[in-house]
């Protein structure tokens, strides 16, 4: 199942890509309705209803058999109601906005894309969210997650979805990491054609780009991450958001029970490329230092960014204890980390799941709104 997962990732991407390479720069916008109003949805992803959220063949219904710690935690039970709501600020959109052209492995070129939200409300300089997609390391649809996205550019924020390098492409850890902060430069050098603050950038990033966010942040100055075009422009940011994202690599599945763990292994087996390169032949328990040097926690220092960080204690895509080990490391050297476990919430990610229903606690407005709180503490004041 999880083969046939990857397949129709990696499809997803080839329509990603062809898409943008076809479109242009458009700019719209949402004029002002009479009333709040559902928040816009992304469209499904490609093959969304051929089971994609189903158990791997073989592992029956997944568990998570390791208590789920909350000890530093808190617990939010918020249910699925109620929802975040839209149009209370219009919103002006450019679509596919070229911020970098990268490198292949196998030779040439790709270019990479983001959708900008601006709010249209009082002139002047708005803090930045640059949203990083998830989709298990084998596709970044920046199309995703619009509701969220909407809310959060409502509440004042100049929203930036990007693509990155993933590992069908040939992509390590280290290529999807320095996107990240190409996009950020690109923002950064072009802040007044999008009305953005430039001293007030912050990284939001879901599952495998939660892990992205992560990285992102605690690599704050850390030149070798810095790759391509816009390098007079800094990459830093000053706030961390990491919904259930990974940390150690190896442990990605670490809380389920074994016959999920063993159905699930060809996830581990493009992760270890995604570590050690398209041509990489061990596995991530056989190259722990590589491991190592993909975890966001093997970069912490006392001077990173706060974090806040979400994860789902129903979670059977990414094991809840990877966000623990990155909270508890942040803390341990200083960081300002804040760590929720929402309640019966599963895996967030749109892509992975291909059911929207998994979802809804991720919107309710109580999850919601503490991530526009942290923002707003760390970008807008």
């Amino acid at each position: 199942m999880y083969r046939a997962i990857a397949a129709s990732l990696v499809a997803a991407i080839a329509i990603t890509l062809t898409t943008a390479a076809c479109g242009g720069v458009t700019d719209t916008t949402t004029p002002t309705p009479a009333a709040m109003t559902e928040c816009p949805s992304s469209p499904m992803p490609p093959d969304s209803g051929d089971g994609r959220g189903a158990a791997p063949a073989g592992a029956g219904t997944p568990r998570i058999i390791v208590p789920v710690d909350t000890s530093t935690s808190t617990l939010l039970t918020p249910g699925t109601e109620p929802q975040i709501q839209c149009g209370r600020t219009p919103i002006s959109t450019h679509t596919d906005v070229t911020f970098a052209t990268v490198p292949l492995t196998g030779g040439g070129t790709r270019r990479l894309a983001m959708d900008i939200q601006v709010p249209r409300t009082a002139a002047g300089p708005r803090p930045l969210v640059v949203y990083v997609p998830g989709g298990g390391f084998m596709m970044a649809d920046k199309g995703g997650n619009l509701a969220l996205r909407t809310f959060i550019a409502e509440a004042g924020y100049v929203v930036a979805s990007i693509q990155y390098r993933v590992q069908p492409a040939g992509a390590t850890y280290v290529y999807s990491v320095s996107d990240v902060k190409a996009a950020i430069r690109y923002l950064r050098a072009h802040a007044a054609d999008y009305d953005i603050d430039s001293d007030a950038v912050g990284v939001w990033g879901d599952s495998a780009g939660g892990y992205l966010a992560a990285l992102a942040g605690v690599t704050n100055g850390d030149k070798r991450f810095d790759i391509g075009a816009d390098l007079d422009q800094r990459s830093d940011v000053r706030a961390v958001v990491d919904k259930f994202g990974g940390s150690d690599l190896s442990r990605l599945l670490a809380d389920f029970d074994p016959d999920t763990q063993r159905a699930m292994q060809p996830l581990l087996d493009s992760t270890a490329r995604y570590v050690g390169g398209p041509t990489s032949t061990t596995t991530l328990t056989a190259d722990l230092a590589a491991v190592a040097r993909a975890n966001p926690v093997t970069y912490i220092d006392p001077t990173d960014p706060p974090f806040v960080i979400f994860h789902g204690n129903a979670d059977t895509t990414i094991s809840p204890s990877q966000t623990l080990v990155l909270h508890t490391a942040l803390r341990a050297a200083g960081v300002d980390s804040t760590r929720y476990v929402v309640d019966r919430a599963a895996h967030g990610d749109v892509a992975f799941t291909g059911n929207p229903q998994n979802s809804l606690q991720w919107t309710t407005r109580e999850v919601a709104g503490r991530l526009v709180d942290f923002l707003d503490r760390h970008l807008a004041g």
